[in-house]
């Protein structure tokens, strides 16, 4: 076995990965960057690019199907599962290509390819091949699908999020286990190219809203576009004929049904476990993973930082990415004997692309903080009504000095409304700054300029 040393060894080449990798060597210190799995990221590889690749195919589906609204005449609409799969795979490998093209830019003394396993809290093997010593560590190990109890004997006919996508064709029924925001875009993608498709959660609420009103809303839009069961829990999973019989219980009951296949959307836990973190003196918290500080992203115990998915906090790609680089910067500050800096937070952000579309902003409702709240609807607004798509609604909360502190969001593409949201509550803006605005008409934003109004 060889023995190496570095100042930063970086555990994982995704987002995050990458990110601290580079701030590490941007920083000036030896760093190397430990590869293992298929990599290309989650999000090019089984997250963000194929489901929105994937649903694009679904939005045109649906537009066709309701162009007769517009008076515009088309004829039967046909689905062609293999085809539309065969497009999201090609476009999927160019952008996990491009991120294999990035690292292949690396001298090659600052990667190796294998398992890492901490032997203690300055000191890594890898695979059977490499004791690496280290001054500092970055854990950046991402996140794996899991599939619950009752079901880990259904064999092929479960997917996960790592596989729904290398399927050769569209199946006739699918559960979808988890109505979050993988679980319910990937729901409503299948069921607007032609699957018959079952939504299953033990929760009351669609795509992490918390606002009861605009709960509600969500429930009774998706409860049209595929069968809902909310506040149910699938309890048995078995094999039958070419598909699975699920049984489950909940708020409206039992019940039973067979779908060709079943795919668990329910989380992705951290991929923390059996890589040795009892051996370098971090505290470990009740699930098995580090206890660290959420702005410097350090570990209470060694000399070991966490980002990205594997920390557990805020798993989308713009937080892994700086995560990233906070891990790197603050593991090239520990090697050279200093402290680690301790960066604001970016305000919460998070988005589902269904349509209508959600967004919750600065962690949304919050029943004990006593915001005040700023109404709008969508529902009988100009510019929603224009384009067909009137539904939903927004939500402002605001502290009582008007300072506005949460938003949440559902409607026709509030992804852009959010990022403006997200803006205005990271910058501290209050009712009064925020009002002072052009809002143009007619546009989707004059919601904001009605919620606003409503605040005030």
């Amino acid at each position: 076995m060889r023995e190496l040393s570095c100042d930063v060894a970086v555990i994982g080449a995704g987002t995050a990965g990458i990110a601290a990798h580079r701030a590490a060597l941007d920083a000036g210190v030896k760093a190397v960057l430990i590869e293992q799995g298929p990599g290309g990221t989650t999000c090019a590889r089984v997250g963000c690019m194929p489901s929105k690749l994937l649903i694009t195919a679904a939005e045109a589906a649906h537009a066709a199907r309701a162009a007769d609204r517009l008076g515009i005449r088309i004829g039967d609409v046909r689905v062609d599962g293999p085809a539309v799969l065969v497009r999201m795979r090609d476009l999927r490998d160019r952008f996990v290509a491009s991120v294999f093209e990035g690292l292949d830019g690396l001298p090659e003394d600052t990667r190796l390819h294998g398992r890492a396993v901490f032997e203690g809290p300055d000191a890594l093997r890898i695979d059977d091949h490499t004791r690496l010593r280290f001054k500092a560590a970055v854990l950046a190990t991402g996140s794996s699908p899991s599939v619950p109890e009752p079901l880990k004997g259904l064999g092929s006919r479960i997917l996960t999020t790592d596989t729904v996508f290398e399927i050769a064709d569209l199946p006739a029924s699918l559960a979808v286990l988890g109505a979050g925001p993988v679980g319910l875009e990937l729901a409503q993608a299948m069921a607007r190219l032609g699957v018959a498709t079952s939504v299953f959660d033990p929760g009351d609420s669609l795509g992490g809203l918390g606002d009861p009103d605009l709960k509600r809303a969500a429930r009774e839009i998706f409860s049209e576009a595929f069968d809902l069961h909310l506040g149910a829990k699938v309890e048995s999973g078995a094999i039958e004929g070419e598909g699975a019989r699920l049984g489950w219980k909940g708020d409206e009951g039992e019940g039973e049904k067979t779908f060709e296949r079943v795919l668990a959307a329910a989380g992705r836990p951290p991929n923390v476990a059996g890589i040795g973190l009892e051996q370098t003196g971090v505290t470990l918290n009740d699930k098995g993973g580090p206890v660290h500080d959420p702005r410097s992203l350090l570990c209470e115990g060694a000399p070991i930082l966490i980002a990205g998915d594997a920390n557990a906090d805020r798993p989308v790609l713009h937080e892994a990415s700086r995560q990233g680089r906070i891990a790197g910067r603050n593991a090239a500050r520990l090697a050279r004997g200093e402290g680690a800096a301790r960066p604001e937070r970016w305000v919460a952000l998070a988005m589902v692309f269904s349509d209508p579309q959600i967004a919750v902003i600065g962690g949304g409702f919050d029943r004990q903080a006593g915001h005040r709240v700023g109404r709008a609807d969508f529902c009988d607004q100009g510019r929603a009504r224009v384009m067909d798509r009137a539904q939903g609604g927004l939500r402002l909360y605001a502290e009582a000095d008007g300072r506005l502190a949460a938003a949440e969001l559902i409607g026709p593409e509030v992804e852009h409304l959010g990022h403006l949201l997200a803006y205005a509550v990271q910058d501290g803006l209050d009712v009064r700054r925020l009002r002072d605005r052009p809002f143009y008409h007619p546009t989707l934003e004059e919601g904001l300029d009605t919620a606003l109004s409503d605040l005030a």
